[in-house]
């Protein structure tokens, strides 16, 4: 029990420190970015502010030396700041952008999820050869699709084509079905990629030949032993793949005009909001740093040999 302990602290340790220097280092590279936004916008002649007032302002959004620290504490104790487009909080911000792009990025990585079991069992229960290496070939294609052509693309044939989802309008369903498909065909392809190859590796291990010659069907060695052993690898993909969520939010919620963490990602970086692309970038991190922390610490209840090791 001490040994699992160390082990998740170990974990947690390490989330913490990459959360750290991930916030360091987009701090350094935002307070290098050419151009001063607060002076953009402050140094107006109509507001008839001092210099003193400008400079108080500036140290207000950590733009003066010792803004790190402030910038710092505020994140730990949550609070983001305030963004220099709007002049409202950061964390109000993001509250209204954020539950857009959960409801978008779950449904995404979930049929993302889907498509790559389908992908990688239908090539393993696949006999013919040629069956088997054209839907081996399906990933490479979808990994290769831009995201923003296949959402116009989506868009052209159901919609103005087919007319079977409306551009403007329609139901929170009919809203979501092409931003969720643009986005979890990318997704989907490394996923069924990692997950085949591990299926046909465990499929030559010595275990799964006595299961057969012990009378178990194909369906049977496949989903019942196969499967698990070969579920490791690919969630540690699907780990990663969940970070690339908020980067294919931004395209995908720019091309179908939807409001959520991309969409504000998009106007801050066209604002040089540096409050509010600092607050995307921890986010982004943290769901990124949760999600594989998850899967670190389900390795070991998945597979024993991995517990007894740590």
């Amino acid at each position: 029990m001490a040994v699992e302990v160390r082990y998740m602290l170990g974990r947690v340790g390490q989330a913490l420190l990459v959360l750290w220097v991930a916030f360091t280092v987009g701090y350094v590279l935002l307070q290098l970015l050419p151009g001063d936004a607060i002076l953009i916008k402050f140094q107006n002649p109509e507001l008839g502010l001092s210099p003193q007032q400008i400079a108080e302002i500036r140290a207000d959004y950590g733009k003066n030396g010792a803004g790190y620290l402030h910038t710092l504490l505020g994140f730990l104790h949550g609070d983001f700041g305030y963004s220099i487009d709007t002049g409202t909080p950061v964390i109000e911000r993001l509250g209204e952008a954020l539950p857009q792009t959960a409801k978008l990025a779950s449904a995404g990585f979930a049929l993302a999820v889907v498509i790559a079991v389908l992908i990688a069992f239908a090539a393993s229960y696949s006999r013919p050869a040629w069956i088997r290496g054209a839907l081996l070939s399906v990933p490479s294609l979808f990994i290769s699709v831009p995201a923003f052509w296949l959402g116009i693309l989506l868009i052209q044939v159901f919609s103005f084509r087919l007319r079977l989802v409306p551009v403007i309008g329609g139901s929170e369903v009919q809203q979501l079905v092409l931003p969720v498909l643009t986005l979890a065909v990318p997704i989907s392809a490394p996923i069924a990629q990692v997950l085949a190859r591990s299926l046909d590796q465990v499929a030559t291990q010595p275990f799964v030949a006595v299961v057969a010659a012990k009378g178990a069907s194909r369906g049977w060695i496949l989903w019942r032993h196969v499967a698990r052993n070969a579920l490791l690898p690919t969630l540690t993909v699907a780990g990663l793949m969940f970070g690339e969520l908020i980067a294919g939010s931004v395209v995908t919620e720019t091309v179908f005009g939807r409001t959520g963490v991309g969409r504000l990602t998009e106007q801050a970086v066209n604002a040089q909001d540096t409050p509010v692309m600092l607050a995307v970038v921890v986010l982004a991190t943290t769901s990124f740093v949760i999600i594989n922390l998850v899967v670190d610490l389900l390795f070991p209840v998945l597979d024993p040999r991995l517990k007894a090791a740590t």
